[in-house]
């Protein structure tokens, strides 16, 4: 792990919960700057990102250099107390470049090139594209290597978030030496991938290309290797830049920005953290019944791939996006609560995509910190009054995510894995298995972290592994050490049916975990599109179904199938082991659903909210911890306003109710 480096902070200051946005002064005229930074000081903002987009602005030409609009507008910043997150400026080429290099565009599936005139139009493995790519870092780092009002150095943007995929010759040549240091030997990619199968047995390296279009089914663990080495190709292109920075500017953080939200799964991000001198995200909200629960689980997310340390919000928005098929505005009261749940989360910095509303281009109705109305207006005024806030809540920065005493286990490649085709159903989304656990555990008021396979589980009581598909041999010891040491596990459908090879665990399944949890089953019984199924609890299952035989006679069965062809069949299962214990859950219960199993899981674990009866479920609570005191976040889940009686601690943040949508925020200890 990385050791973690923070912003820089400017001499004579203290650190604080930093506060501002993406800035692209080059979009308007001189005489606006003035304006934006005279704002900018009215709203609070002490960081702005710079320079994402910016290369043909930079070097319009390839042997012509154009420094000094950026010179002034960062002296402009330093001038206004206003620290510089330095963009690379790398994650868009300039036409002149793709115009002399049309070899540096990626090549889909189908075999098709992409053509620029939108962004990120670049092969992560083009060693061309990589050479200009890392002129300009150089270029930039040499000029700016000792401006003060440098604090971090931003490396591209977005890394993979429209050009993951990359099916050309320069993917296929780097993909070929991936699964060489990979494998080792050609044998042992075969046995791997199981090329018996249908004829596909190579006889070396340089016979394999990318899954490309073909008329059935590419090989899985091919589609599965490709996944994994496209998220490492743009990581090696992260480095590369990092790298050259480290080299010319050794005092200076270096952060790139995570996409974890949503369906967005290109890069294992749990993975690319160690990489990182601090771990920054951008997030943005998808309409539906768990938006809000969905930006709660990313911030928790987040903090589990930072380890619970700091980390930096990047982006997020205002009010509405310009990007989803309708966009509405974000109501009353979200935008301050939306930026201060990343903060419960562990986020020391607040930004938004952007300053100041484009006037044209793709993102002109994408909101933003000043909108199209100006300061006259809704957004800008809560965007005043949320800076303000941030500085009442400065005692926080640096304080670390207070672990939870449940889990939610979170791992990219089942997530990759269980969605590949040829499965026994398509309709599998990983995610949303992993946030209906997420919502039914907040409904029941308690504190919850979603952390990578990688951490330490022993301080959770309550470990959930949802749809853990992809088990090697050593996670699954790892896991039953966890029961065996006396924590409690719960698992679900589709886990532990094959290892990290995509082979499947023999003997029936859940494989890996078939010992643990004193159960077999010997065939998948997936629901239709619209199907459910009935649990003697009342609970109606979706997706999944599965005939369960309890092959140890201590294992307790929490609830039966009603109604079907699996009529009194085990549905959820708990087998005691010491002081531990191991549940399985064989059908997607949805959010409603898995309430009625939660309050026995977590009895048994000997977990109970910390809030007061009347907040659970209706609002959530996050600690965050530093030098012997703890901040505990209160987070109204709902339109309601809510009583604060019976929450412990001095309040930082809100009277004695809480309003819809609303965050108090208490000192404790």
């Amino acid at each position: 792990m990385q050791t973690h480096r923070w912003l820089r902070t400017p001499e004579g200051t203290t650190r604080r919960i930093s506060y501002g946005a993406d800035y692209n002064p080059e979009q308007w005229p001189r005489e606006v700057w003035d304006e934006d930074v005279r704002l900018m000081r009215e709203a609070g903002v002490d960081v702005v990102s710079v320079g994402i987009f910016s290369w043909a602005k930079i070097q319009p030409a390839e042997d012509t250099w154009d420094f000094a609009w950026l010179d002034e507008v960062i002296d402009l910043l330093h001038a206004n107390g206003i620290g510089v997150d330095l963009a690379t400026a790398t994650a868009s080429p300039p036409p002149w470049l793709t115009i002399k290099h049309p070899e540096v565009l990626p090549v889909t599936h189908h075999g098709h090139i992409l053509s620029p005139g939108a962004r990120q139009h670049w092969r992560p493995t083009s060693p061309v594209f990589r050479g200009y790519a890392l002129r300009l870092v150089e270029a930039l780092a040499e000029r700016y290597r000792d401006h003060p009002a440098l604090v971090a150095w931003h490396v591209n943007n977005e890394l993979g978030c429209h050009n993951a995929w990359d099916y050309s010759d320069d993917a296929a040549r780097a993909f070929r030496g991936w699964l060489e240091r990979r494998y080792g030997t050609i044998e042992r990619l075969n046995h791997a991938w199981g090329t018996a199968f249908w004829s596909q047995q190579y006889g070396s390296f340089s016979e394999i290309l990318p899954p490309r279009e073909v008329d059935s089914h590419p090989n899985p663990t091919q589609q599965l290797d490709f996944k994994r080495f496209s998220s490492d190709a743009l990581k090696e292109h992260f480095i590369a830049e990092r790298d050259l920075l480290r080299r010319i500017t050794p005092d200076i953080p270096i952060t790139t920005n995570f996409m974890v939200m949503g369906e967005t799964q290109h890069a294992d991000y749990a993975d690319w953290a160690h990489e990182l001198d601090f771990v920054s995200n951008d997030h943005y909200r998808h309409p539906g019944p768990q938006s809000y629960d969905e930006l709660a689980f990313s911030a928790a997310l987040v903090s589990g791939i930072s380890h619970r340390r700091p980390w930096f919000l990047m982006e997020h928005s205002t009010s509405a996006v310009n990007w989803q098929s309708v966009n509405r505005p974000k109501r009353e009261g979200e935008l301050v609560r939306d930026s201060l749940t990343h903060v419960a989360h562990g986020a020391d910095a607040v930004c938004y995509f952007q300053w100041r509303q484009s006037a044209a281009g793709a993102e002109k109705y994408h909101s933003a910190m000043v909108p199209h109305a100006g300061p006259d207006s809704r957004v800008f005024r809560s965007v005043v009054e949320l800076g303000a806030t941030l500085r009442r809540l400065d005692d926080i920065a640096g304080a670390e995510a207070v672990p939870a005493p449940v889990a939610i286990l979170f791992d990219w490649d089942s997530w990759w894995g269980s969605e590949l085709d040829s499965h026994p159903t398509e309709l599998l989304r990983y995610r949303q298995e992993a946030l209906d656990w997420w919502t039914a555990l907040r409904d029941a008021g308690v504190r919850v972290d979603v952390v990578p396979a990688d951490v330490d589980l022993s301080g959770y009581r309550l470990v959930i592994a949802p749809v853990l598909y992809a088990v090697p041999a050593a996670l699954a010891e790892t896991l039953a050490a966890y029961v065996e040491a006396g924590g409690h596990l719960v698992t679900t459908y589709f886990s532990g049916a094959v290892n990290e090879d995509d082979r499947a665990w023999l003997g029936g399944y859940p494989g890996a975990f078939r010992e643990l949890l004193g159960v077999r089953v010997e065939e998948f019984r997936p629901l239709y599109d619209g199907e459910t199924i009935r649990l003697d609890s009342g609970a109606i299952g979706t997706l999944w179904s599965e005939p369960v035989d309890l092959v140890d006679p201590g294992v307790e069965v929490l609830a039966r199938y009603a109604e079907s062809e699996l009529d009194g069949s085990p549905a959820v299962t708990r087998r005691a082991l010491g002081a531990g214990s191991a549940a399985y859950v064989s059908t997607r219960l949805g959010a409603e659903g898995l309430g009625t199993i939660v309050p026995a899981l977590l009895e048994g674990a000997g977990v109970e909210s910390e809030l007061p009866e009347a907040l659970r479920g209706r609002a959530a609570l996050t600690l965050r911890g530093s030098d012997g005191a703890r901040f505990a976040f209160v987070l109204n889940r709902t339109d309601d306003e809510l009583p604060l009686d019976g929450v412990a601690g001095a309040p930082l943040l809100g009277g004695k109710t809480l309003p819809p949508r609303g965050v108090a925020v208490f000192r404790q200890g």
